[in-house]
């Protein structure tokens, strides 16, 4: 039985567009939805760096290009041409996690069929998000708990293996999707009904 789903594939074939469709999806059929997407920043054409967007709308530097972040004090924490914005992302990303527990534990009317139904998104555990340990920690306490299903996004296999990516795409409670250029366009209702079965017996 699975409690949580995940997409992967290549940078750039669409996984946070299907992200962000299935969200919608979700949220107009009843169920609540909190979390994180990260968007491309570009800036007269060229991409620039990489926000977290948060799913109320609330916008943070995840990255930038060096030369477009100007000089920095204290350890730099680098991917490719990209300098990571760690406390931004911590202070964006970590406050979605500590609230997340809180709308379910209240007691309200209806909660059978609205209050368990919470969908969290994490999009993405990748490179950048995986230097803050405080994340590390609050992915794998989420993977764990009892009280939401994770809509999550992970990169395909490339290089040196990344340890959560690994534990998250092994683990026998996750669904994987892989996303492609040929099946983007029909996948969405697979990804969908997963999730509905996973919110299903979360109830």
């Amino acid at each position: 039985m699975f409690k949580h789903v995940f997409l992967t594939g290549p940078p750039g074939v669409g996984k946070t567009t299907l992200v962000q469709k299935a969200c919608e999806a979700l949220v107009s059929s009843g169920a609540g939805a909190e979390g994180f997407y990260t968007e491309e920043v570009r800036e007269g054409g060229r991409r620039v760096g990489f926000d977290v967007v948060t799913v109320t709308g609330e916008r943070g530097h995840l990255s930038r290009i060096r030369d477009v972040t100007g000089s920095s004090h204290g350890r730099q924490y680098t991917v490719g041409q990209y300098v990571v914005d760690l406390p931004s992302f911590e202070n964006l990303a970590l406050p979605l996690f500590r609230n997340l527990c809180t709308p379910i534990l209240r007691p309200q009317v209806g909660a059978a069929d609205g209050g368990g139904r919470k969908v969290f998104i994490i999009d993405e555990i990748g490179k950048m998000e995986l230097f803050s340990q405080s994340f590390v920690r609050a992915v794998r306490q989420t993977l764990d708990s009892s009280f939401c299903t994770i809509l999550g996004t992970i990169p395909i296999p490339k290089g040196k293996p990344l340890g959560l990516v690994e534990e998250v795409r092994s683990r026998r409670d996750v669904k994987v999707f892989t996303v492609s250029k040929e099946n983007r366009n029909g996948i969405l209702q697979d990804i969908l009904a997963e999730l509905e079965n996973c919110l299903k017996h979360r109830t």
